[in-house]
């Protein structure tokens, strides 16, 4: 049996939720007793999404091996076991950026280098390198960014077109469309699903599977008719309606449709029995809560529901073991306005200036009336800035990001602290070894000495200033040991206010939440 591809494309719109039915799938597959590889193919020129504004692209996730990558890659480790790395996430950008330097290299003798093959051919490269990422990998699934139509997706779509031709029996398609309820006329309408899966076609790509997003079930007749105009057996159309409570009822709308046992079937698998009861576990937790419980998420991109995807998805996490209901009540941090009226408060990762100070303010007022905080990357950098100001007394102490010339740069790159010019802040991503204290709140909830968790930042914990913030009442809980670095903060005599210098929501699941998540999920229902 040799390796196995799935590509999965979207029409009419954008935003159907191809990353969440992917990696339902990937699950499903998984259920199986199947291995799966998962694969984002991202249209735009940017090499990576590290300089986007989140308001446009939402969050940048970091894997292990400190790749930035498309949001999506959350959802893939969210709901499945797949090897996550450099090799899971292509732009445009990246292979242009490969094409091109390879060309300058002389790599192509002389050749003129164009679009086809050699554009093509590197997109077939990279989906090959993911499918060998891990020795044992299956299926490999490929999600293909942005529409059927779109000028820049051509290249990954003609890729795609000769590399089934290559693999005639080891690839199928799965093509996502919309289909919209029309109130005036009081019908669905089928024809922008006709005229996507004809616009794919007439590239060379024929789907194996329809998935139809829609608000409602569709009627057996609408199936028909889209089977009928799209040249596909009428069991080969599914319906992704939209879920009632939580995006983790997915798996089950699908296997509902047998689509575990369709994809198999095509792919030529023989998998075990689908094996769903530990989800199923989580689910019911999921959806028959206890309690209800309100965090406030205090961040400068709260318009954008995206932009703190896995921090919202990890404290429903945490709520679910507890199970309990999370409502997360989004405050904006450069127009605060009233927040009180939540039972603890989470301050996300971010850069820049714009909000800082409102950031403060809410850890002032949790650090003083003993509200559970959560400050993750920047927001444990507020946590200690607050601290600096209030109980150091260093009423103009800053992170030099803010102020460049505060006089207590409690917070600073590695390079001003060592008074090193030339050195630069060089950015710390992926994953990284920390060290934990017993007897702290980091200890209590990950019941291990040693840790190991995902960075994304630049500036770092001042430990000019250690000693007496230490003295202070300010606990140094975690350590990267090799360069001495402050890696998580707690505030004395405080129910639970801790702050971390990396993002643990990019490695929380909902069948196993991060233990920080939990435990400040357990500190809020303790108060």
């Amino acid at each position: 049996m040799g390796k196995k591809f799935i590509f999965m494309t979207g029409g009419v719109v954008s935003s159907l939720g191809k990353g969440l039915a992917s990696a339902s799938i990937g699950m499903l597959l998984e259920s199986q007793g199947l291995k799966v590889a998962m694969m984002k193919l991202d249209p735009y020129l940017n090499v990576d999404p590290g300089t986007m504004n989140p308001f446009q692209h939402g969050e940048v996730y970091v894997t292990d091996d400190g790749a930035e990558t498309d949001l999506d890659l959350g959802h893939y480790y969210r709901f499945t076991n797949s090897p996550l790395s450099k090799a899971s996430n292509a732009t445009s950008g990246q292979i242009y950026d490969t094409v091109i330097k390879q060309e300058r290299h002389g790599d192509y003798l002389g050749n003129t280098v164009q679009v086809i093959p050699h554009v093509t051919d590197e997109i077939k490269r990279r989906i090959i390198l993911c499918s060998e990422q891990e020795k044992g990998i299956d299926v490999t699934l490929v999600e293909i960014g942005g529409t059927v139509g779109d000028i820049e997706s051509q290249p990954f779509l003609e890729a795609i077109r000769q590399f089934r031709l290559e693999h005639p029996q080891d690839c199928i398609n799965i093509h996502m469309t919309y289909v919209p309820f029309l109130k005036a006329a009081g019908e669905v309408k089928t024809k922008p699903t006709q005229h996507s899966v004809q616009e794919l076609r007439s590239i060379g790509l024929i789907p194996d599977l329809i998935l139809c997003r829609t608000e409602s079930p569709l009627e057996p007749s609408v199936r028909e008719k889209i089977a009928l105009f799209c040249s596909v057996p009428k069991e080969a159309v599914l319906e992704q309606v939209d879920v009632q409570h939580s995006i983790y009822e997915l798996p089950l709308t699908m296997i509902d449709q047998k689509l575990d046992t369709h994809l198999t079937s095509l792919l030529g698998l023989k998998g075990k029995k689908t094996d769903i009861k530990k989800w199923k576990t989580m689910l019911d937790a999921c959806l028959h809560p206890k309690k209800k419980i309100i965090v406030g998420l205090v961040g400068k991109y709260i318009q954008h529901k995206d932009a703190y995807k896995s921090v919202v998805e990890a404290l429903h996490h945490g709520a679910i073991a507890h199970q309990v209901e999370v409502e997360v009540r989004g405050f904006e941090s450069d127009n605060l306005g009233n927040v009180d009226g939540c039972d603890g408060y989470l301050v996300p990762g971010g850069f820049g200036e714009r909000g800082f100070e409102g950031k403060i303010a809410v850890a002032k007022m949790c650090r003083e009336k003993k509200i559970p905080y959560f400050g993750i990357c920047l927001g444990m950098q507020v946590l200690v800035v607050e601290f600096a100001r209030s109980v150091l007394q260093l009423k103009k102490a800053n992170s030099t990001e803010m102020d460049p010339d505060t006089p207590d740069p409690i917070i600073s790159l590695l390079s001003e602290q060592e008074r090193i010019k030339d050195l630069g802040g060089t950015m710390r991503l992926g994953l990284y070894p920390c060290y934990l204290e017993i007897n702290t709140l980091a200890h209590k909830a990950y019941t291990q000495s040693s840790i190991q968790e995902r960075h994304r930042h630049r500036y770092e914990f001042n430990n000019a200033y250690k000693e007496a913030a230490e003295k202070s009442g300010l606990i140094i809980s975690g350590t990267y040991k090799k360069g001495d670095l402050c890696e998580i903060v707690e505030i004395k005599n405080h129910p639970w206010m801790v702050g971390v210098q990396f993002h643990p929501e990019f490695l929380s699941k909902p069948t196993a939440p991060h233990p920080l998540f939990k435990a400040f999920i357990g500190a809020i229902l303790n108060g």
